[in-house]
């Protein structure tokens, strides 16, 4: 299981229901990551989709423990338990957590890997994701070049943790 998020220099993720920032890039990045794959995400993220419509080319999971949310468009579970259980028939390399908050902070430990653009500026955010650099089990595997859009700098970056570590030779 991987996540992927987008994230200032204080892993802010969103204020207010949206994104801090939209990069083109980035979206081609998520695009190409979640294509064809299983998407996990929380109620709120999935009503801050356009058209509140499910991720197109992805089977979409939404977790939410509002009885009263129904959608026939997207699979609903209302526990965590229940999500483990289900998402066994998937490739764990093809579930990717995309937010937001408590659905990050409830299956990060579970992840092998986060893919985050890291966003070099800072916006106002009254949603986070954990600070990968000061958490010991996780550490960087890969960081690209230095990006630019709109004069805003950014950098995809690979984290890994390390208690998870799956090698293959």
């Amino acid at each position: 299981m991987k996540a992927i998020v987008a994230v200032d220099l204080n892993w802010g993720i969103g204020c207010g229901g949206r994104l801090l920032q939209t990069i083109p890039e980035d979206m081609k990045f998520f695009k190409e990551n979640t294509l064809k794959k299983v998407v996990v995400m929380g109620r709120e993220t999935f009503e801050s989709l356009p058209g509140k419509s499910p991720l197109k080319d992805r089977i979409n999971i939404v977790l939410s423990r509002d009885e009263s949310f129904n959608d026939d468009k997207i699979i609903i579970y209302r526990s965590l338990d229940e999500v483990f259980d289900n998402i066994k028939k998937y490739n764990t390399d093809d579930i990717y957590i995309i937010g937001g908050e408590s659905i990050y902070n409830q299956f990060l430990s579970y992840c092998t890997e986060v893919y985050v653009t890291k966003i070099k500026n800072i916006y106002t955010a009254d949603k986070h994701f954990p600070n990968l650099d000061e958490n010991k089990a996780w550490k960087v595997a890969s960081i690209s070049d230095s990006r630019e859009f709109n004069h805003i700098q950014y950098n995809f970056l690979k984290y890994v943790n390390k208690q998870l570590i799956h090698y293959t030779r």
